[in-house]
C-alpha cells in the first residue's frame, strides 16, 4: 500500500471513529419508584420522558439520548446505591426521576457534590430549596410547600374557617402541612401525621368526624391517596365534610378509582388536561394514542417537561461534556411547558401559575378536572430567599 493510500485509510478510519464517538447517546439516569403503591407515579414520569424522546426520534434537542432506568422501590438506601452505580460504573452525569422526598434527601446531595446535574421531576423538599440549594440542582414540577400553599389559598377563598389537615410523616408531608397552614390563615382543629406504609385510616376518620371541621386538607400521594379517599367515602364523610386537595392527592388515577364520588371535589394544580395551549394539547393527544388505557397524570406531564427542558439545553450545547455550559442552558428554561408560563427562580425552582380546578365527569364517564380560575400568578416559593446561589 502506498503512503498516500495508507494516509487515506487512516483518515477514513479516524473519521469513522470520530463519527461513532459523536453518535454515542447522552445517558440520562432515571432513579424512580416503579413498584409498590406509588409505582405508577414513577412509571408515568418515565413514560412522559420516553414520549418526548420518541417524538424526536430517539433524540432530545437533536442529540441522541438513552434513558438508564432503575427502580428505587421507594427506599432511600436503594436510591443512593443506584446513584453511586450510575455515576461510578456508567459515568452518568445527568440524573432525574425521584418521586419521594425522603429518597431525594438521600440521593441529591451526593449527586450534586459529585459534579453531576440533577433535574427533579417530582420531589422538591424545602431544605434543598433554601440553605442547601445547589447550582447543579434544578426542579421542574414545584417546590413541596408551594403546591400546598395554593390549596391553603383556595380553602381561604372558598370561605372555610376551620380545617383538619393530614399528611404522611416524612419531609414532603411536613412541607405539605406547613405550606397549607402558611396561606390558609384559619383555625386548624386537627393535625395528624400518618405513616408512609399505612393502609387503615379508620382512626383518622373518627378524629375528623369528632372535630367537625369546615374542610379537610390531606396530602397522600399514589396508593396512599386511593386508600384514604376510598375510606373517607366509605365512612360517609365525603358528602358531609368537603375537601380541598392539592394535585398529588387527586391525580387522574386516584380520581378514576373513586369514580362518580370524586365529582365536585376542589383541587389545586399547575396543570389540567383542559389547558388551552399547544404543548399541552399535543401531549394529551400523544399520550392518549400511545397509552389508551392509562390516564395522563401530572407525573406524566412533569416527566415530559423534564425531557423538553433537557432538550432545550442539549440543543444549545450539543451534549453535557461542558457542564458549565449545559447548566447555563438549563437555567434559561427555553422550552414550551405544558403548564404555559414557566421560568426558574433564583433557587432554580419553578415560577409558575396555580389554578383552582373542580372534578367533573368527563365525556368518557371518567372523572377529570376542569379549570375554574387562576389562583396565583408567577408564584415561586418562600425558601428562595434563603438560597445563596
Amino acid at each position: 500500500m502506498t503512503l498516500k493510500n495508507t494516509l487515506l485509510a487512516l483518515t477514513v478510519a479516524l473519521a469513522s471513529a470520530t463519527a461513532a464517538f459523536a453518535a454515542d447517546p447522552v445517558k440520562i439516569g432515571v432513579i424512580t419508584t416503579l413498584s409498590g403503591p406509588g409505582g405508577y407515579l414513577g412509571q408515568d414520569v418515565r413514560d412522559g420522558m420516553k414520549l418526548a424522546i420518541d417524538m424526536e426520534g430517539g433524540k432530545l434537542g437533536g442529540v441522541p439520548v438513552e434513558l438508564v432506568v432503575e427502580d428505587d422501590a421507594n427506599k432511600p438506601a436503594n436510591g443512593r446505591q443506584i446513584a453511586e452505580k450510575m455515576m461510578g460504573d456508567e459515568k452518568i452525569k445527568l440524573l432525574t426521576g425521584i418521586i419521594f422526598s425522603n429518597i431525594a434527601g438521600a440521593v441529591v446531595p451526593d449527586v450534586v457534590d459529585n459534579g453531576a446535574i440533577y433535574v427533579s421531576a417530582n420531589a422538591a423538599p424545602s431544605n434543598l430549596a433554601g440553605p442547601d440549594c445547589n447550582a447543579n440542582y434544578f426542579v421542574v414540577p414545584w417546590q413541596n410547600d408551594s403546591l400546598h400553599e395554593a390549596s391553603g389559598i383556595a380553602a381561604k377563598e372558598l370561605g372555610y374557617k376551620r380545617a383538619f389537615i393530614l399528611a404522611p410523616n416524612y419531609q414532603a408531608g411536613k412541607d405539605a402541612l406547613d405550606g397549607f397552614k402558611r396561606t390558609f390563615g384559619g383555625e386548624i382543629v386537627g393535625e395528624v401525621y400518618t405513616q408512609l406504609d399505612q393502609t387503615d385510616y379508620s382512626a383518622e376518620m373518627a378524629q375528623i368526624r369528632a372535630a367537625k371541621p369546615d374542610v379537610v386538607f390531606q396530602f397522600h400521594p399514589g396508593g396512599l391517596g386511593i386508600a384514604f379517599l376510598r375510606q373517607y367515602q366509605q365512612a360517609g364523610l365525603l358528602g358531609q365534610i368537603p375537601m380541598v386537595l392539592s394535585e398529588p392527592s387527586s391525580d387522574a388515577v386516584i380520581l378514576k378509582s373513586l369514580g362518580d364520588a370524586a365529582v365536585g371535589l376542589k383541587v389545586t394544580s399547575h396543570w389540567s388536561p383542559d389547558f388551552d395551549n399547544a404543548a399541552s394539547k399535543e401531549l394529551v393527544a400523544k399520550w392518549k394514542a400511545t397509552y389508551p388505557d392509562r390516564p395522563l397524570t401530572t407525573y406524566g406531564t412533569q416527566g415530559y417537561d423534564v425531557a423538553r427542558l433537557i432538550a432545550s439545553a442539549l440543543k444549545a450545547t450539543g451534549g453535557i461534556d461542558d457542564i458549565d455550559a449545559f447548566r447555563a442552558a438549563l437555567k434559561k428554561a427555553d422550552f414550551q411547558s405544558v403548564r404555559g408560563k414557566f421560568s426558574f427562580g433564583p433557587n432554580q425552582h419553578p415560577v409558575q401559575d396555580w389554578y383552582l380546578l373542580e372534578v367533573v365527569k368527563g365525556a368518557d364517564g371518567v372523572p377529570t378536572t376542569k379549570t375554574v380560575r387562576k389562583l396565583i400568578e408567577n408564584y415561586g416559593d418562600i425558601h428562595a430567599k434563603d438560597c445563596k446561589l
